[in-house]
């Protein structure tokens, strides 16, 4: 793609300011920096401009924009992506189309149990708009303040529900898309069953902004359960949390709505950075589970659920001890071990992070092989390893020995990544469960992706984008 002349881009960002107003047309490095930089402030970009479009019908209107003047677009939502692929790359070439101002819930059917909403609409007020109307949307993560639908959806994003609910993809009916040659594609049907072709809204959900923009979405609600409780179990080992699971899932059935696991040294980290936490055993344990189930009939339903299964797995010896929030506030406090835990590795300092999905039943003999491998070749580094187990989501996260800096261990970060995603490989899983590929792990898709994969997805790429404008440099 060609360099834009000094004069071409004036001409250019002059027609953005007609299309959006100069108001919502960027070029300043202190309005532009918030959208440059990613969240976990690994890697600061370059762009031409941020543009702010207020409507679809804008949004099409830059792209058509973009395609005459060979501009790249990097979509962007709540800029919360852990992979770069919400923000550009250091040439300064392509302009950032942020979606935040589409931030409008256009319609609620609660017979339909369907949702239709802007792009940019945050996860949480989406969460909240459904409450209104008695309804679920399960949709559930710790960035859920500030992501947004149309961020989710791009990226697919899973969260701590998918384990009764699924990914985002499985909670979206129909979408809005424009295209990379600026027309609006409505596909906002709030269908069940819908077999009239290809599935084109599968196509653009994951696709990273890659084939085109996500706009707008309809979207699956449910009814809200009538309760819900939350129980932390301890237990010796990740094959104690498979046995717990499969014990849950047989008392329990699809009331088990979350099935989250975390090492001793994950709530220890938690602890040491967040003090006002609370510790709910006196003595430690190697690993964790936090679980919840959700009754559609009553409270007394859901704990004596709750009270028979962990009876169950404490008979069985499973478990080793198991605290059972009896409040809404103890309920909060057990999730936010869970939640803080990405917050304390922040804090800490950074990690060589992993987002990878195993088959379950595979999970307990991954974290046993791997560990030690970890060990051999990178001594003292501390595994933080937690993650959605129900689903067979883990976050394999590793941070530096005591001692060591952080710039000298990231060095390392291909090693370390070849160690992990090898082991992934070896038993038949993804380097990317929910985080999505991005520019981070671009060279890794490359290397475990068949070549026949890879050349059908440059193939849809090509026929959809043969410009090559949308988000170039992520996933492919």
């Amino acid at each position: 793609m060609s360099l834009l002349s000094t004069a071409m881009s004036s001409t250019f960002l002059a027609h953005c300011r007609t299309l959006l107003g100069d108001t919502y047309v960027l070029t300043g490095a202190p309005d532009m920096a918030p959208f440059l930089t990613d969240w976990r402030g690994r890697h600061t970009g370059h762009a031409l401009a941020v543009l702010r479009p207020g409507s679809v019908q804008q949004v099409a209107d830059v792209v058509r924009a973009c395609v005459q003047w060979s501009i790249p677009i990097v979509p962007q939502g709540g800029n919360t992506g852990l992979v770069l692929g919400g923000v550009p790359d250091t040439s300064g070439q392509a302009v950032v189309l942020s979606l935040a101002r589409l931030n409008t819930i256009r319609e609620t059917d609660a017979l339909n149990r369907t949702m239709t909403v802007d792009a940019g609409c945050i996860l949480q007020h989406v969460q909240e708009a459904a409450a209104a109307h008695g309804c679920l949307f399960p949709l559930s993560l710790a960035a859920e303040g500030t992501c947004t639908i149309g961020g989710n959806l791009s990226s697919n994003a899973g969260g701590t529900a998918v384990l009764r609910y699924g990914n985002a993809r499985e909670l979206c009916l129909g979408l809005e898309v424009v295209t990379p040659q600026g027309d609006i594609w409505n596909g906002l049907r709030g269908l069940r069953k819908d077999n009239t072709g290809y599935d084109l809204r599968d196509l653009y959900i994951g696709a990273e902004g890659t084939l085109g923009i996500i706009t707008g979405a309809v979207l699956k609600l449910y009814p809200q359960p009538k309760a819900s409780i939350t129980a932390l179990a301890a237990l010796a080992s990740p094959s104690s949390a498979l046995r717990l699971l499969a014990l849950m899932q047989d008392h329990c059935g699809a009331s088990l709505t979350g099935f989250e696991l975390m090492s001793s040294f994950c709530l220890d980290l938690v602890v040491a950075q967040f003090p006002h936490l609370p510790r709910p055993f006196a003595e430690p344990h190697a690993q964790y589970v936090l679980l919840e189930l959700s009754s559609s009939e009553s409270e007394e339903h859901a704990v004596g659920l709750l009270e028979r299964a962990i009876g169950a797995a404490l008979e069985r010896r499973v478990i080793d001890d198991a605290v059972v929030a009896t409040s809404v506030a103890q309920s909060r406090g057990l999730w936010q071990l869970r939640e803080h835990i990405p917050l304390a590795q922040a804090k800490a300092g950074k990690n060589i992070k992993h987002d990878i999905s195993l088959p379950v039943s595979c999970i307990p003999a991954f974290i046993t092989q791997t560990a030690p491998l970890l060990e051999q070749a990178f001594p003292g580094c501390q595994l933080v390893c937690f993650g959605h187990l129900g689903d067979g989501n883990l976050h394999f996260n590793v941070a530096p020995p005591e001692g060591m800096t952080n710039e000298a261990f990231l060095a390392n970060q291909d090693a370390v990544n070849r160690v992990v995603h090898d082991n992934v490989a070896k038993f038949h899983g993804s380097i990317s469960a929910e985080h999505g590929i991005g520019a981070l792990k671009r060279e890794e898709l490359a290397r475990y992706k068949s070549p026949l994969e890879l050349k059908l997805m440059r193939t849809i790429k090509a026929a959809l984008d043969p410009q090559g404008i949308m988000n170039p440099g992520k996933i492919l």
